[in-house]
């Protein structure tokens, strides 16, 4: 038998045999058989180089004919198996409608996402204006305009992520109250929600980003006790009628006089904790009288108008609210954790 009746009596076996396959493994074996690295077309290409110039043109041709013929008929073959198995295994598979459901999972709203709704809501029924701005801030509105210039220890306090020299994500939502002001004119009552970045040594009561909820009042003969009264609405209708509340001296370049807001420690009954830091206390926010300067920088004479701002942290009123020691259970994203709110 010559080369090419060798070939041609191949081609015939080996269709037959992929022909008469009928399972997808079935066929495999005999596609290693014939076409693999050690297959029978394989042999074949091992004498092609020992013939003669000429038969070797004309026989290594059909070898290749004959190699592309198997192949097209070994991927048809297999598609046709494979989609005569897919239809046999729905056909042979029982469902009963009868049988339960699998029960969907449905998420839970943060605690923190709850929190700024709730302030949100209190805000609006005072008559505040809520607002927003962008969470890349200049230097001008974050610092320099809020009475923080440059070189002043007040912003080794919010030591930040630095764009560039000019460009930083806001360590605070008060670099809007410049903003807001050179737009809007008194009177007005403003509140502005968002996320804050700060480069800060995470532990149970900070993190580097979390949320700041400011609120500023501009207007004419408003008074530390009209801080005071709107501060203890606020606070209360988050906390709860009963919650302790306190109010101490403090130090913010931004208002003057300044007060910083603490509310008792649900951990430990003012006994003092870690949460706490031995204190009995969770500061909450800082406030204040907004200083003439911030006013003169956004284009208010502060000798018409006066205001007072604040800056809750829905973080800390979130441990708070729903007594967790760790501000890091918050911003930890364990679905475990979140499914209990």
């Amino acid at each position: 038998m010559t080369l090419r009746e060798e070939l041609l009596h191949l081609k015939n076996e080996s269709l037959g045999s992929i022909t008469n396959a009928s399972t997808v493994l079935e066929l495999e074996e005999i596609r290693i058989e014939y076409l693999g690295k050690k297959g029978k077309i394989a042999e074949m290409f091992k004498k092609v180089p020992h013939l003669e110039d000429e038969e070797k043109i004309a026989i290594g041709k059909l070898a290749n004919e004959v190699k592309i013929i198997l192949e097209n008929a070994f991927e048809d073959s297999k598609q046709s198996l494979t989609k005569k198995a897919y239809e046999q295994d729905v056909k042979n598979e029982e469902i009963d409608v009868t049988a339960p459901s699998i029960k969907p999972q449905f998420g839970r709203i943060h605690p923190v996402t709850q929190v700024v709704w709730e302030l949100k809501e209190a805000f609006e029924k005072l008559g505040y204006q809520i607002m927003e701005g962008g969470e890349i801030e200049t230097e001008w509105y974050n610092f320099t305009a809020l009475n923080i210039p440059p070189n002043h220890p007040a912003r080794d306090l919010q030591d930040t992520f630095w764009i560039d020299d000019i460009i930083l994500p806001r360590t605070h939502t008060s670099s809007m109250q410049v903003r807001t002001m050179e737009k809007l004119k008194p009177p007005f009552k403003v509140a502005v929600p968002g996320w804050v970045y700060r480069c800060e040594r995470e532990d149970a009561t900070h993190a580097s980003q979390f949320w700041h909820f400011e609120g500023f009042v501009v207007g004419k003969n408003i008074s530390f006790s009209d801080l005071k009264g709107t501060l203890t609405l606020l606070m209360r209708s988050v906390l709860g009628q009963n919650s302790q509340l306190k109010f101490r001296a403090s130090y913010f370049p931004y208002v003057e006089p300044c007060a910083e807001m603490s509310a008792s420690c649900p951990h430990c009954n003012m006994k003092g904790c870690t949460a706490c830091g031995g204190s009995g206390w969770l500061e909450i926010l800082g406030s204040g009288m907004i200083h003439p300067k911030v006013l003169e920088n956004a284009g208010i004479d502060p000798k018409v108008y006066n205001g007072f701002a604040f800056c809750p942290g829905p973080t800390r009123l979130a441990m708070i609210k729903y007594k967790i020691n760790d501000i890091r259970l918050l911003t930890g994203g364990d679905i475990r954790f979140l499914k209990q709110f």
